[in-house]
C-alpha cells in the first residue's frame, strides 16, 4: 500500500512517500521536491555484531547518471566509485544520525541513498538527510528522534528555505542544518563574513522549517510505521566495575593530570594493559568490556573535572588558547609555505599556483563545471604516532579538506584580477584537536606567503562543551579528547569582519541557540586572537609572486583568428610552446592566458600570438612579401597569413603595363594599407610611399560600385556556348 504526505516550502512541494519501491528494505522513501527525487532505504541486521565496541553504520549516497538523463564518461560507461560530492553528502547525513542511536546499539546498519531524478534547480543533499530521518522512523530500528534537514541560505539581506542551485551562487549565506523537534543537531557552511547574530537568526529559521517537516515525517510515520524492535543493551558482568575500581584507584585521576598527551596516553594505555592482566584469569572473555568501562570512567572523570574542579586537561582556562607559533616560507622551491602550530597540532600548508590548464574539471549531474581553486588535506599516521597503510584519500579527509577550502573561499581573489588556478595541500604534521581549523590558518598565511592578493586573512578555532543538566561549560581550542568525550564540536572559521564557515555537530538533545550564539562570541574572540598572532608572522600579502611562481600575461584577441594562433592540429600553439617554453591557454572567447616562470619567456610568446593575430592598419607601413602575381595587380603577405592586394594602379605614378615588370614572386617590398574593407580585403599601395612627381594630376577615384572588367557581372553576360 502506498501512502504519502505533503508540505509547502520553500514555495514547492515537498513530497515523502512509502510503498511504491524497495519495499523489502527495512524502512524506505522516497522524497520528491520538485523534479528531484531520491530513494532512501534503511536496513540492519538481526543479531548484533560480535565483538565490536562501536556502532557500526554505513552511510552511502550514489547519483545515478539517467537522473540527469546522462551516460558516464570513460571505458566502462557506468557509475565507479564516489565523486567527491558524493562523500561530503555522505557525511552530511551520517553525522546527525550517528550520536542518536541507543548505547550499545551492536546491529550492522547501512542507510543507502539513490538519486533516481534530477532537475538541475533543487539539489538532492538535503532530501538524503530528510529521506534518512524518514526511512528511520518508519523502519523497526530502535532510533528515538525524527530527523529532517533543509539548506538556508541568505539573498541581499533576505534568508531563503532551500534555494536552488542558481540561487545558491548568489548567496551571501549558504547553510545545511540537520534536527529534530527540539534541537539542532548539525550545521554544516560557509558565508561571505557574515556577522554572528545574523549566523544565529539563520539557524532558528532553519530549525522552524525542520519542525514542519518532523510534523509530516511522523504523521507518515502514524500511517505505516512498522513495529520498533525491542532494545536492550548488551548485559555486562554486575562483578566487573567493582574490581575495575578496586584496581584503578585513583591512578586514573593522576593520568589525567598529565598535560601532555603522548605522557597522559601511555599512563592510560599501561593502566588499561594492567587492569586487563590482573583480571584474565576472573574475567577471561571480559577484555573488551573492561576497556569499555575504562572509557565510560575516563569520560566521567573528564567531565566532572571541567564541571566541579574548573579544570582541564592541559591546565588552560575555559577560554584560553593553545600557544600559537607561525612560521612562512619554510620551503625553499614551492610558490608559497607556511607552518602554523597550535599546542600539539601543527600543519604544514603549501600553495601552488598554476594555469586555466590546470583547473580541475568536474563531471556532476548539475552539468560540466571547472574549479580554479582546491585544498587538499592529508592526516598521514604519523601526526597521532599510529602506524596504519595509506591506501588513499579517507571520507574524514575530504570533509576536512572541503571545510577548510570553504574557509578560505571568499577571500580568493577571482576573474582578470587574479587568472590563475590556486592549489593548497595542508599536511597534518601533528594533531591533537582541530587540525582542519590549522590548516585553515595555514592555508591563509602561506598564500599570503606567496603573494596572492587575498582580500583579508582566516582563522578558525573550534568550540566544545560540556553540559550537565543545567551546569553548562564552553570551551574554547578543543583537545581531541575534550572534542571525543564533549556534548558538542563547533568549528567557525572567519575574518575580523565575519564569519566564512561553519561546521556543527551535536552529541546532546535540546541545544539552546543562547548557548549557540555564546559558542560563536567566544569563537570570535579566540579568532580574533589568532588573527593577531599569525599577523606577527605576515600580516598582508607579498608584493611580488614567489620568484618560482608562473608570470601570467593576459591577451584579447579576436574570437575567429583562435584557429590561425592553433594552427592545423594544435602545430602552430605546440610550436610557440616549444620555442617560448611558456603554457598558453586560449579561452572561446578569444582571452589568451600565457604562462612562464621566466618573465622573457612569456614576452616573447605574447609577441608570437599578436604577430599572429595581428590585423592590417589603416595608414601603417609594412615590409611585405609578394606571393602571387595577376594581370590586375599582386598580393602581398604583410602579417602571417594576411595578404593585402597591391592594385596595378598603386605599383607607380606612371602608368604599369604588366605587373612582372615591375614585381616578382618572394620579392620583399615597403607597402602602405590604405583601406580595409568590411569583408576583411586588405588593399595596399606602393605608389603611396613614393614622392609625388610634379605636375602630376590623380586620377579620379575608382567606382568600385561600378562591374568592372573581368568581374563577375561581364561574366555573366556573356552567351552560352553553342
Amino acid at each position: 500500500m502506498i501512502n504519502s504526505v505533503e508540505l509547502e516550502i520553500g514555495g514547492k512541494t515537498l513530497k515523502i512517500e512509502n510503498g511504491r519501491m524497495a519495499t523489502q528494505a527495512g524502512g524506505s522513501v522516497t522524497v520528491q521536491y520538485g523534479d528531484t527525487v531520491i530513494l532512501t532505504t534503511v536496513c540492519a541486521s538481526r543479531d548484533p555484531m560480535e565483538g565490536k565496541d562501536f556502532l557500526p553504520l554505513m552511510v552511502e549516497y550514489r547519483e545515478r547518471s539517467y537522473a540527469a538523463g546522462k551516460i558516464p564518461g570513460g571505458f566502462f560507461k557506468r557509475e565507479g566509485r564516489p565523486s567527491e560530492k558524493e562523500i561530503l553528502c555522505c557525511r552530511i547525513i551520517d553525522r546527525p544520525f550517528r550520536p542518536m542511536f541507543p548505547d550499545g546499539y551492536r546491529f550492522d546498519t547501512q542507510i543507502i541513498n539513490l538519486i533516481l531524478s534530477h532537475d538541475r534547480e533543487n539539489d538532492p543533499d538535503i532530501l538524503g538527510i530528510t529521506g534518512a530521518g524518514a526511512a528511520l522512523a518508519l523502519s523497526d530500528l530502535p532510533f528515538p528522534n525524527t530527523v529532517a534537514g533543509v539548506r538556508v541560505g541568505r539573498i541581499e539581506g533576505e534568508l531563503v528555505i532551500n534555494p536552488t542551485i542558481e540561487q545558491i551562487e548568489e548567496c551571501e549565506l549558504n547553510i545545511i542544518l540537520a534536527g529534530t523537534a527540539d534541537s539542532i543537531a548539525m550545521v554544516e557552511g560557509g558565508a561571505y563574513e557574515i556577522p554572528e547574530d545574523d549566523m544565529v537568526d539563520a539557524i532558528a529559521f532553519g530549525h522552524d522549517h525542520i519542525k514542519k517537516i518532523v510534523a509530516v515525517i511522523d504523521e507518515l510515520k502514524s500511517k505505516c510505521g512498522k513495529e520498533k524492535r525491542e532494545f536492550t543493551p548488551p548485559e555486562k558482568d554486575p562483578n566487573l566495575p567493582a574490581k575495575i575500581d578496586e584496581l584503578l584507584g585513583d591512578r586514573l585521576k593522576e593520568a589525567n593530570n598529565l598535560a601532555d598527551k603522548d605522557e597522559r596516553a601511555t599512563a592510560k594505555y599501561d593502566l588499561k594493559k594492567e587492569i586487563r592482566e590482573a583480571l584474565k584469569e576472573e574475567f577471561p572473555d571480559s577484555s573488551m568490556e573492561i576497556g569499555s568501562y575504562l572509557h565510560d570512567v575516563d569520560n566521567a572523570e573528564l567531565r566532572r573535572k571541567i564541571l566541579e574542579d574548573s579544570q582541564r586537561l592541559d591546565g588552560r582556562g575555559f577560554d584560553d588558547v593553545r600557544p600559537i607559533n607561525c612560521d612562512v616560507s619554510v620551503l625553499p622551491r614551492t610558490h608559497g609555505s607556511a607552518l602554523f602550530t597550535r599546542g600539539q597540532t601543527q600543519a604544514l600548508a603549501v600553495v601552488t599556483l598554476g594555469t586555466k590548464i590546470d583547473e580541475q574539471r568536474l563531471d556532476e549531474l548539475e552539468g560540466d563545471s571547472t574549479k580554479s581553486y582546491m585544498l587538499h588535506y592529508n592526516f598521514p599516521p604519523f601526526s597521532v604516532g599510529e602506524v596504519r597503510p595509506i591506501r588513499g584519500v579517507g571520507r574524514r579527509e575530504v570533509g576536512h579538506g572541503a571545510l577548510a577550502e570553504r574557509a578560505l573561499n571568499p577571500i580568493i581573489p577571482v576573474g582578470d584580477r587574479f587568472p590563475y588556478t590556486i592549489r593548497i595541500v595542508s599536511d597534518i604534521m601533528e594533531s591533537n584537536g582541530s587540525s582542519s581549523m590549522a590548516s585553515v590558518c595555514g592555508g591563509s598565511l602561506a598564500m599570503m606567503d606567496c603573494g596572492v592578493p587575498i582580500k583579508s586573512p582566516v582563522a578558525g578555532i573550534a568550540m566544545g562543551l560540556i553540559k550537565e543538566d543545567d551546569k553548562v561549560v564552553v570551551l574554547t581550542d578543543i583537545l581531541g579528547d575534550e572534542d571525543h568525550f564533549g556534548d558538542m564540536d563547533f568549528k567557525v572559521t572567519g575574518t575580523a569582519e565575519g564569519i566564512t564557515a561553519l561546521q556543527m555537530d551535536i552529541k546532546i538533545k535540546g541545544l539552546d541557540l543562547e548557548i549557540m550564539k555564546m559558542a560563536m562570541e567566544k569563537a570570535k574572540v579566540a579568532r580574533l586572537h589568532i588573527l593577531g598572532e599569525m599577523a606577527k608572522a605576515i600580516d598582508t600579502p607579498r608584493s611580488e609572486l614567489s620568484q618560482f611562481a608562473p608570470r601570467i600575461i593576459t591577451v584579447k584577441i579576436n574570437p575567429e583568428k583562435i584557429g590561425e594562433v592553433i594552427g592545423p592540429g594544435g602545430k602552430i600553439i605546440r610550436a610557440l610552446v616549444e620555442e617560448t617554453g611558456a603554457k598558453i591557454d586560449i579561452s572561446d572567447d578569444g582571452t589568451v592566458l600565457i604562462a612562464s616562470v621566466e618573465a622573457a619567456a612569456g614576452e616573447a610568446a605574447r609577441e608570437r600570438v599578436l604577430a599572429i593575430v595581428e590585423e592590417a592598419e589603416i595608414g601603417k607601413e609594412y615590409m611585405g612579401t609578394v606571393r602571387r602575381i595577376t594581370d590586375f595587380g599582386a598580393f602581398v603577405e604583410v602579417l602571417p597569413g594576411t595578404d593585402g592586394l597591391v592594385h596595378i594602379s598603386e605599383l607607380a605614378y606612371e602608368r604599369v603595363e604588366r605587373v612582372e615588370d615591375v614585381l616578382a614572386v618572394g620579392d620583399k617590398v615597403k607597402v602602405k594599407c590604405i583601406n580595409v574593407d568590411s569583408d576583411g580585403k586588405v588593399r595596399l599601395s606602393i605608389k603611396a610611399l613614393l614622392p609625388v612627381p610634379e605636375g602630376y594630376v590623380p586620377p579620379p577615384p575608382r567606382d568600385h560600385s561600378r562591374p568592372q572588367r573581368g568581374g563577375q557581372s561581364r561574366q555573366g553576360s556573356r552567351r552560352p556556348r553553342r
